[in-house]
Parts: C-alpha cells; sequence; structure tokens
C-alpha cells in the first residue's frame, strides 16, 4: 500500500508538473506596444494582443513585434560625391512598424535588411550631388534618404519616420581650404564691421557738428534780433527825449524877451574877450545891440 500511495503521488506531482509548464507555455501577456504574430503548425494566424494570448504549446509559435518608433545607427560611410570627392558620412534613420505580420513573412531581419540598403542608397544620393552641395543642403539629402528607404521598407509592413545625417567628414585638403574660407570670411566681416562703425562714427560727428552750428547760427540770429531791437528802442527812447528837451527849450524860449538874449550875448563876448589873443572882434550887430538894449530914446 505504500508503494502505491508513492506511486500515485509521483503520477500526481507528474501531472501537475506537466500541467504547470503547459500553462507557462500557453498563457502569454502581451504589453500594449508589441504584438505577437502566431503561427499554428507553420501557418501564420495573424498578430495577436495586446492583453492575454493563449498559444497551444506544441502546436503554435509565437513572434514578438515591437510596434515603437526606435531608431539605429548606420555606421561611418565613404560614399564618393559628384565631383570625386570622398567623403565619410554616418547617419540615423526612425523606423516603426505599421504592420506587424508583414515584417515578420516579408523579411528575415528587416533591420538588417533595412541598414543594408541604407548605406546603399546613401552611396548614390552622394553620389549624384556635389561637394558643396553635400556640405550646405543637408535637409535635402535626409529627404531623399528617408523617402527611398520609405519606398523600399513599405512592402515590409515598416515606415521610415526620419533620417538626419549626423556627421560630414570632408578630406583633410578640403577642411584646410574650408578653414582658410572662414578665416577670410571672418576677417572680411572684421573689416566691414569696422568700416561700418568708422562711417556711422563719421555720420554721427558730422550730424552733431551739423547741429551745433544749426544751433550756433539761430543763436547768432537771435542775439542779432535781440541788439537790433535793442537799438531801435534806445534809438526811439534818444529820439524821445531829443524831442521833449527841443520842447522843453523852445517852451522857455517863448518866454524869453529880447533883452535877456542881447545880455546872454554879451556874456558871449565877454567870454571871448578874456582870450590871450591880441585881436579884437566886433561883431556887426554890435550897434543894433546897443539899440535892442537901450532902447530908441537912447538912440535919438
Amino acid at each position: 500500500m505504500e508503494f502505491l500511495g508513492g506511486s500515485i503521488a509521483c503520477i500526481v506531482g507528474a501531472i501537475v508538473l506537466v500541467g504547470f509548464v503547459f500553462l507557462a507555455n500557453a498563457i502569454r501577456i502581451v504589453p500594449e506596444y508589441q504584438r505577437l504574430v502566431v503561427f499554428r503548425l507553420g501557418r501564420s494566424v495573424g498578430a495577436k494582443g495586446p492583453g492575454i494570448v493563449i498559444l497551444i504549446p506544441v502546436i503554435d509559435r509565437g513572434v514578438k513585434v515591437d510596434l515603437r518608433e526606435q531608431v539605429r545607427e548606420v555606421p561611418q560611410q565613404t560614399s564618393i560625391t559628384k565631383d570625386n570627392a570622398p567623403i565619410s558620412i554616418d547617419f540615423l534613420w526612425y523606423f516603426k512598424v505599421m504592420e506587424p505580420t508583414q515584417s515578420v513573412l516579408q523579411v528575415t531581419n528587416f533591420e538588417t535588411a533595412a541598414a543594408g540598403i541604407a548605406a546603399t542608397t546613401l552611396r548614390a544620393v552622394i553620389g549624384g550631388i556635389p561637394l558643396d552641395d553635400v556640405l550646405s543642403q543637408r535637409e535635402h539629402i535626409n529627404n531623399m534618404l528617408r523617402t527611398r528607404l520609405d519606398e523600399v521598407t513599405e512592402r515590409w509592413g515598416v515606415k521610415v519616420t526620419n533620417v538626419e545625417i549626423r556627421e560630414i567628414i570632408p578630406p583633410r585638403d578640403v577642411q584646410d581650404a574650408m578653414n582658410r574660407q572662414m578665416s577670410a570670411e571672418r576677417i572680411r566681416r572684421a573689416v566691414v564691421t569696422e568700416s561700418t562703425g568708422t562711417r556711422e562714427a563719421a555720420v554721427n560727428v558730422a550730424e552733431g557738428e551739423k547741429q551745433a552750428a544749426i544751433l550756433r547760427a539761430e543763436g547768432q540770429k537771435q542775439s542779432a534780433i535781440l541788439e537790433a531791437e535793442g537799438q531801435q528802442q534806445a534809438q526811439e527812447l534818444k529820439a524821445q527825449g531829443f524831442a521833449k528837451a527841443i520842447e522843453a527849450i523852445y517852451g522857455a524860449a517863448k518866454n524869453v524877451d529880447q533883452k535877456t538874449m542881447t545880455l546872454q550875448y554879451f556874456e558871449t563876448l565877454k567870454s571871448l574877450g578874456m582870450s590871450p589873443s591880441t585881436k579884437y572882434i566886433f561883431p556887426m550887430e554890435f550897434t543894433s545891440l546897443l539899440d535892442n538894449f537901450l532902447g530908441k530914446d537912447a538912440k535919438k
């Protein structure tokens, strides 16, 4: 009995172990960003997931496919430009699986195949472009590579979303020429900047002198106007004073009689007589002055 009980326990344990292995191989949990392409007895039954996917052990086989956008690096490739200049280029290409089943059925390893096509396509694209355009038209080359790669990978259910050239290494002599050109361009910009600064400084100085001259002329004009107005007012005041003086003299002269004028005339003659001169001057009007002073009766 003990032997029989031990045999039964071994059988039950074996069955449990087989069931556990069966369940482990039969139940798959597929994440949201993956799909499980199921092959049943060698025939594709399509992509399953996300979530729990049950496979029949031994009969079903699943291949995981990642649906996220991925990036791969194409190693440095030596290409010949249209003008026979060898250059080294490496770039990155971004892709995304759009149809999981086609990516498994149509190609053994689409990543390796796409990398080989990318290298070949790069040589073909660079071979039709001169060196100067290769160095200056990266965006154009990126678009050409992406378009050609996408045309090939489309039948695999893979979408090439972007291509980015990371580094372009021209020949040594071309690098030296580019460095000399860069130095010359910097010198040219420095000279242009200096000449522009000198010109602007000269313009500013000339503008300042112009404004100063205008201000000086305006000041001289205002000064001359004020001076002329002052002289005009002074002359008017002088004329008014002279007129008032004449008017006062005329008013006083009206009250002076003939005798007062004669006495004033004698005072003038007296002043002349005090001169050291030996000459005597008698004015012709002397007798008439006496007549005015003495009166008409004395004359008789």
